[in-house]
């Protein structure tokens, strides 16, 4: 017989367990990080890479609750170009890539179409444990139809298995469709529909002319305004960044920051965010984006108990 539990007693997830980061990828998701050549998709994936290990904001915005380990595996980058694109990132972020958990596997190919590297890739997380695994590209993991549902399938179920068994979240890195611009960003991944159905955090890169854009999409969280992005270098770090905040998908809203700053005021101790969420009114989905640009500008500080205090 299988488990089963009354729903009543199924366990509760406090809010701030939510997104791993912020507003960008859900806490334990599995997704695609999806787009035509030529469109950052691994530069974004390393920034989120560095973004969980460090607890920095990844593109300088998009704030991470908790730091944590990082796996990942680039199976098209010889390894001193992902260091050299990691450091990069790592000092846009203000941190030393020598302080950053990101294990990289070294492996020359990793095929999840065999079951010898499939228990290798399992035994290698349950070692690790993980927050975050990077896959880039899919189509260097296998050699599958990708067009054949009955053959993607079961790939992405072993994937969404090993989230589920050992608690952490899986993004691919793969590509979409030549010349699609005009298609849904989920429907122009190339290959079967099952890619687009799998994500419960898919993040698209589009690319018209000189303008790049990201597209947001999430399963069980509102999906952001798609926002433009560029890559940045300013001398050893070279970056992603939102190109326009004032075009980002979630607007700053300056009552919500003087609502959270007259919360915070002449308080003893922190406040807890269930507590500071009910005295603001307001989404705990837009109430942590908020909290993590004011915590990444210095102006609200948070403590170690997770709840939050003026800065300064």
């Amino acid at each position: 017989m299988l488990p089963v539990e009354p729903a009543w007693r199924l366990a509760d997830r406090a809010d701030e367990q939510r997104w791993l980061v912020t507003g960008l990828w859900s806490q334990d998701a599995v997704g695609i990080v999806g787009g035509e050549p030529k469109c950052f998709k691994s530069f974004l994936a390393l920034d989120l890479a560095v973004a969980v290990a460090a607890g920095v904001p990844c593109l300088r915005r998009f704030g991470v609750p908790h730091a944590g380990r990082v796996l990942l595996y680039a199976a098209e980058d010889a390894p001193a170009i992902v260091k050299q694109r990691l450091h990069g990132i790592a000092t846009a972020a203000g941190v030393a890539l020598t302080d950053l958990d990101i294990q990289v596997i070294t492996a020359p190919s990793l095929r999840l179409d065999l079951e010898a590297d499939r228990r290798s890739l399992a035994e290698t997380i349950g070692k690790l444990q993980p927050r975050l695994l990077i896959l880039d590209p899919f189509v260097r993991l296998h050699r599958i139809d990708e067009n054949a549902s009955g053959e993607v399938a079961p790939l992405l179920a072993y994937l969404r298995e090993l989230q589920r068994q050992h608690a952490l979240a899986v993004l691919v890195v793969h590509h979409a469709k030549k010349s699609a611009g005009r298609a849904r960003a989920g429907q122009a991944l190339r290959g079967s529909s099952e890619f687009h159905a799998w994500g419960d955090s898919n993040l698209y890169l589009r690319r018209e002319g000189d303008t790049l854009t990201l597209t947001i999409e999430h399963r069980a969280a509102p999906s952001q305004r798609p926002m433009r992005i560029e890559l940045v270098q300013s001398g050893e770090a070279l970056a992603l960044h939102v190109a326009d905040h004032s075009d980002s998908a979630t607007p700053i809203s300056t009552s919500l920051d003087e609502r959270i700053a007259s919360a915070l005021a002449n308080v003893s101790s922190p406040i807890p965010f269930a507590e500071l969420r009910s005295k603001c009114r307001v989404r705990a989905a837009t109430l942590y984006e908020r909290l993590s640009a004011l915590t990444a500008s210095g102006r609200i500080v948070k403590s170690g108990d997770g709840g939050y205090r003026l800065g300064g």
